[in-house]
């Protein structure tokens, strides 16, 4: 007489999967969220219509008024619109994961037996193409209209792979913003709540030493200024400086934190 066990949906959704598993998944659904990005164009847009109207408008706009001519204020804000663009790109990783949520996607692998980080783990690996192509278009637009990074090749270089980097790590913030948000349009409004301050009260449009001393203060601690920083140095100088370290330094202290908020978040809504 044999016995059959029944297994509940839940029950599979709930299993232990190993880590060659889970980056195999990861994977997958971050190729889903490439394709749905081929699909609908019109999500890459603010990575890249914008960099190209925001590039010259602000070069061209402010240039002179704060340093004088737009040649000498290049190397001041191009670096910071690739961490103004990027922290923008960051925001649509809430609503998109919310999005997500609301309309049922999620409930389909709550009965697979997959790693519970990979659905959220999948989108964000693909955001990497995003925030790369961000990058390098604000890069070509600031060189064709006269920037010159000193840092050459090897110095852009490193600053795309920084920008990258932070972007990945800043939209862990926006991720959890868009797991306890109670719709896509109410996770928007927190998220540019957010960014706004972030990326105004920082170093990325005019240097610091002009704020007064409260918002001085709070601008250099700000980890996007801490992230332009860093990438005026690679691309302006190709140095590796102690700039870049505090980037990477902000960057993981940002991963350990909201990583497994996120993710616990996740399990409990899931």
């Amino acid at each position: 007489m044999s016995t059959t066990t029944a297994t509940h949906p839940a029950d599979v959704g709930t299993a232990r999967v190993g880590l060659a598993d889970t980056v195999s998944q990861t994977m997958t659904l971050a190729w889903r969220a490439t394709m749905k990005m081929r699909r609908s164009m019109e999500v890459m847009f603010d990575v890249t219509i914008q960099p190209l109207i925001f590039t010259g408008m602000f070069a061209y706009i402010f240039g002179g008024a704060i340093s004088g001519d737009v040649q000498s204020y290049l190397p001041l804000i191009i670096p910071g619109l690739i961490g103004q663009t990027v922290l923008t790109a960051c925001v649509a990783t809430g609503v998109q994961l919310r999005t997500d949520m609301d309309t049922g996607v999620f409930d389909r692998f709550k009965v697979l037996p997959i790693s519970r980080i990979a659905p959220l783990a999948g989108p964000m690996v693909a955001d990497l193409l995003r925030y790369f192509i961000a990058s390098v278009l604000t890069f070509a637009v600031g060189i064709a209209i006269g920037y010159r990074p000193g840092g050459g090749v090897a110095g852009v270089a490193g600053a795309v792979l920084l920008a990258m980097l932070a972007g990945w790590s800043l939209a862990w913030i926006f991720t959890l913003f868009g797991i306890l948000g109670r719709n896509a349009q109410g996770v928007q409004a927190i998220s540019l709540l957010v960014m706004f301050p972030l990326t105004f009260l920082s170093n990325a449009f005019v240097p610091t030493d002009t704020m007064p001393e409260p918002l001085q203060t709070f601008a250099e601690i700000n980890p996007v200024s801490l992230v332009i920083t860093a990438l005026r140095d690679l691309a302006n100088d190709g140095a590796v400086t102690a700039g870049v370290g505090w980037a990477l330094l902000g960057c993981t202290v940002i991963i350990a934190v909201f990583a497994p908020l996120s993710v616990r978040a996740f399990n409990r809504r899931m």
